[in-house]
């Protein structure tokens, strides 16, 4: 391991491990900038689950009001039944 690189961290698998593992602040308070914009992203996407990442780890609110409430307008890839 370098000087500069971290040690490996212990993978997480929910929300209670991280908690025992890293406490969790009951005070806290998101706050909004410049930088909460909405997400035009789906539910469950790589794209929203990165936004909702971002906003955590930014100390901002997880959801915005004007974050994409439905999948209208959207297209998805239609398999063929074999």
């Amino acid at each position: 391991m370098s000087k500069n690189s971290l040690p490996p961290r212990k993978k997480i698998k929910n929300v209670f491990e991280a908690i025992l593992e890293y406490g969790h602040d009951e005070d806290f308070v998101p706050t909004e900038s410049d930088e909460f914009t909405s997400t035009d992203a789906p539910a469950g996407s790589e794209a929203k689950i990165e936004a909702l990442r971002e906003r955590v780890l930014s100390g901002m609110p997880l959801w915005h009001e004007e974050d994409r409430q439905d999948y209208s307008g959207l297209t998805g890839a239609v398999r063929p039944r074999e």
